[in-house]
């Protein structure tokens, strides 16, 4: 099955009041407008953070959040921060249970432009999103809506600057942006778009704009009586969040309209939601936007007049492309270049050659694997249907090679 990191969404089962209400911004410059750089990598839009005034650290910017997450324990265990009480978390998969604590009194400083004085985070009892492994990224935790909310959030993909702008000062944009109204629930931006399933099938659907998730699309097949499964799609492990991998299926979903402009051909992850506990406030929604469809925009999120701008940019017209391999990768090492199978996806042309989960991937094509990260070599296998790849893998202490030709899957 298809391995992927894409959702990293938190819900949170009992931690919702008990975060302070004293948390203070600290403005370095404008008061109108502040532009912030970000770092956009395996379709994740990743910040700059300075900890405590301490620690340089790097987090995901999510829209998908209602809280900011340290991942790492380690680094508050190391500072001998208060714990103030352990509770329990709800997993991306909407069912799974893990723990958390919560942390007062932190400060995060952004590019020198903005600093969150006294906030509450909260902070993973283990490190359950394991960014290195599945992203090849080194990343710290997750920035949510609690720091951003306040703003008028402009997210330029191709300058890689996301922008916050006073609600007072902020004038809605002109030229080809699409206003679209939004519903914000628990801090969360909404918006309801029509879907074109197979057969003509027409739904209008309320997803989730999340900047926290590196997919295209990922529909809930459970919320709606006329969200079926496409006839073509391949069993995958859908990502990993809070609670470990997320199973479902991948396929296509034929268009998709959001204001004036429409997308066609969506590689897009089906899953069923859990109705358990406080799950059920989730089921409101049929599914979640990610980076993949999001980076072919710039946005604008307006937060306290609850709408949203869109205006495609130079990456709108792009195909959506799939991995046509078969394989799933993770990475390892202390500069996470060194790279090991973590699934094959049975019948495809990497299952087809002998490849097998747990084989170390040595060179690609004769150049050895350490050239790329895991981002590009990912890449390499969503090139055109029929391309060559030659791999040299570590097998048990042995040295084996294998040959295949990339073919479509969905």
């Amino acid at each position: 099955m298809k391995k992927n990191v894409y959702i990293v969404s938190l819900f949170c089962v009992f931690a919702h009041n008990l975060f302070t209400q004293s948390a203070d911004l600290r403005i370095h410059g404008s008061l109108r407008k502040i532009d912030i750089p970000f770092e956009y990598s395996n379709d994740f839009i990743i910040l700059n953070i300075v900890f405590n005034d301490y620690l340089p650290l790097k987090f995901i910017f999510d829209t998908g959040s209602e809280h900011t997450i340290l991942a790492k324990r380690e680094i508050t265990d190391l500072l001998q921060v208060n714990y103030q009480r352990r509770f329990t978390l709800l997993g991306a998969d909407m069912s799974s249970e893990v723990y958390a604590y919560l942390v007062r009194g932190v400060s995060l400083r952004l590019n020198d432009k903005i600093t969150a004085l006294n906030r509450s985070i909260l902070v993973l009892e283990e490190d359950y999103l394991h960014f290195e492994e599945l992203a090849g990224l080194e990343i710290h935790g997750i920035i949510g809506s609690d720091i951003f909310r306040r703003f008028v959030v402009k997210i330029d993909y191709n300058r890689k600057i996301i922008t916050l702008y006073e609600p007072n000062s902020f004038e809605a944009p002109g030229g080809n942006y699409d206003r679209l109204p939004i519903e914000i629930s628990r801090h969360k931006p909404y918006v309801n778009f029509n879907v074109r399933l197979q057969n003509d099938t027409l739904l209008n659907l309320k997803l989730l704009l999340d900047t926290g998730a590196s997919l295209a699309l990922l529909l809930h097949t459970n919320t709606h009586p006329d969200l079926k499964l496409p006839d073509q799609v391949i069993p995958s492990n859908l990502g990993a969040g809070l609670g470990g991998y997320i199973q479902g299926f991948m396929g296509r979903v034929e268009d998709l309209d959001l204001g004036d402009t429409e997308l066609h051909s969506i590689i897009t992850h089906f899953q069923e939601i859990g109705m358990n506990r406080d799950s059920v406030y989730a089921a409101s929604r049929n599914g979640i936007i990610g980076n993949k469809i999001l980076d072919r925009y710039t946005i604008i999120i307006d937060y306290i007049r609850q709408v949203a701008y869109l205006e495609p940019n130079g990456k709108f017209s792009q195909k959506f492309e799939y991995d046509k391999s078969g394989l799933s990768l993770i990475s390892y090492g202390l500069s996470l270049n060194k790279f090991r199978v973590f699934s094959v996806l049975p019948g495809s042309p990497a299952a087809e050659a002998g490849l097998q989960k747990d084989d170390d991937i040595k060179t690609v094509n004769g150049w050895p694997a350490s050239l790329w990260d895991l981002a590009s070599l990912n890449a390499k296998f969503k090139k055109k249907a029929g391309k060559k790849i030659t791999l040299k893998v570590l097998r048990n202490g042995e040295k084996l090679k294998f040959t295949f030709y990339l073919r479509d899957l969905i």
